[in-house]
C-alpha cells in the first residue's frame, strides 16, 4: 500500500503543478513562452494519469 500512496502523492504533486502552468499560461501573451507552458502542463497530466494506471488493478476482460 505505500507504493501506491507514494504515487499518488506524486500524481497529485504533478495534478497541482499542471494546474500552476496553466494559470501561469493564462498571464502570458500568446508565443513560444505561453505554448511551452501549456505543453508542460499537458505532460504533467498526462504523466500523473500514467502513473495511476501503473497502480491500477487490470479489469478481467482485459487479460
Amino acid at each position: 500500500m505505500q507504493k501506491f500512496d507514494q504515487i499518488a502523492a506524486t500524481d497529485s504533486h504533478l495534478l497541482e503543478e499542471a494546474q500552476r502552468l496553466r494559470k501561469e499560461a493564462r498571464g502570458t501573451p500568446p508565443g513560444v513562452q505561453r505554448d511551452d507552458l501549456i505543453r508542460k502542463a499537458r505532460l504533467a497530466e498526462n504523466a500523473a494519469r500514467l502513473g495511476f494506471r501503473a497502480v491500477s488493478p487490470v479489469p478481467k476482460s482485459a487479460r
